[in-house]
């Protein structure tokens, strides 16, 4: 692998890998909690209309063009960055490579695709209140961090998506989308030098050789962990299904050797195998869920971790008793070694699967690159989750998981 830094600043990263198949991703340091005062949602409207038309391409060509070579083209925001990414035949990357350039460069947001797009993701909004396993985790996230902009919806609200102009749009993408806050990332079966080489020559055509200061405002960090009090909520939406999360804040990501726990903790609680320690007792034994996770995301200046279940009304008593009794006694006794060198195996084998994904790398590159200014190598990851004791996660779920100190949003 190779990794540096433009002229104009912007960073890269290549790695040779795969057979016939390239991935491409543009990663920009610019998501929901950026907004400032724009309305709530813009970071998300700008990546779907991103696609609706540059000053060389229409919205047909765009959806098109990467489709008939049999490739794939996508895009996605979070709360810190926004993505967009491409697979592709080894033959066609430049090509890729070059639409995902233009599409951050050139996007025109003409008034009349813009219209069409907003019908779009209002659609999309509308659609979540008939996903309640997704909207009650989003609306959880929101009163978790109340008051800072990590607390604002991606996708906004149908009042705050109705507001956004096409000017707005053309703002937001000049205040943020500039070389400084982007990592290219590439996963190839090609040469990494050669890849360097058409990389920089392409860059530097399209940024120039400049650097291009960034007009936008510092991130408003956390100077301390958020001391909202534990909420307690319950909604009736009138569902068949009860919805439930429960957690609290988390690490952040810069806190090293405390997220890597938290993440591994994370897992064992509640991780995607069926052995994790809330799938075993209330999926496997009590048949209670059809699916319960813990998740742990990271920002960067703080975290959520959060359990999320849904189950039938008479069983919610049910499943948030024996989900306390699971953290208690996380809490109140650390793992043996054996057992969490088991757990560490398994996290490590979900990892080293996932990894051998190129999209997967090519996605994490730009992630690290924007976050570190590096890549980080498996090799750390690796090390990092076997300093983890069985102290450190007793420690970790005294901090995170106390059941007295979590907050619970519910819809009914």
């Amino acid at each position: 692998m190779i990794a540096s830094q433009t002229a104009s600043g912007l960073r890269y990263a290549v790695r040779q890998g795969g057979k016939g198949v390239a991935w491409c991703a543009l990663s920009i340091r610019c998501g929901t909690r950026d907004e400032g005062d724009f309305p709530e949602g813009i970071a998300h409207f700008v990546e779907h209309t991103l696609f609706r038309g540059t000053a060389r391409k229409s919205a047909g060509v765009i959806s098109s063009y990467l489709d008939r070579l049999g490739g794939e083209l996508n895009a996605y925001t979070t709360k810190e960055e926004i993505v967009l990414h491409a697979t592709v035949l080894s033959a066609d990357l430049w090509k890729a490579v070059g639409l995902l350039y233009e599409l951050a460069t050139e996007a025109t947001f003409p008034d009349r695709e813009i219209e069409t797009e907003r019908g779009v993701v209002l659609d999309e909004i509308i659609s979540y209140k008939d996903n309640p396993y997704e909207d009650v985790f989003d609306r959880f996230e929101s009163r978790l961090f109340y008051g800072h902009p990590l607390g604002r919806l991606i996708l906004g609200t149908t009042a705050s998506v109705r507001k956004i102009t096409p000017d707005m749009l053309r703002r937001f993408v000049a205040r943020f989308f500039v070389p400084e806050r982007m990592a290219l990332t590439i996963v190839a079966p090609l040469e990494e030098k050669r890849m360097v080489r058409r990389l920089t020559a392409l860059t530097d055509k399209v940024f120039g050789m400049a650097r291009v200061p960034s007009e936008a405002p510092e991130r408003a960090l956390f100077a301390a962990p958020v001391a909202h009090l534990p909420f307690r909520k319950t909604l009736d939406k009138r569902h068949h299904e009860v919805n439930a999360v429960l957690g609290g804040h988390g690490p952040s990501l810069y806190d090293e050797k405390d997220r890597i726990t938290a993440a591994l903790l994370a897992n064992i609680l509640g991780g995607p195998a069926s052995n994790s320690l809330l799938n075993r007792e209330i999926r496997e034994r009590k048949g209670w869920v059809y699916s319960i996770e813990c998740s742990y995301t990271q920002y960067a200046d703080s975290g959520i971790i959060a359990i999320s279940f849904g189950c039938d009304r008479p069983n919610l008593e049910s499943c948030v008793k024996a989900i306390e009794k699971i953290l208690q006694g996380l809490c109140d006794a650390p793992l043996s070694e054996r057992r969490l060198k088991a757990f560490k195996k398994q996290t490590l084998g979900q990892i080293g699967i996932s990894s051998e994904s190129g999209e997967a790398q090519c996605l994490s590159m730009g992630k690290s690159l924007l976050s570190w200014g590096r890549v980080r190598e498996d090799g750390e990851n690796r090390a990092a989750i076997e300093a983890v004791t069985p102290e450190d996660i007793q420690r970790m779920a005294q901090r995170l998981l106390d059941p007295s100190r979590l907050s619970h949003l519910v819809y009914l």
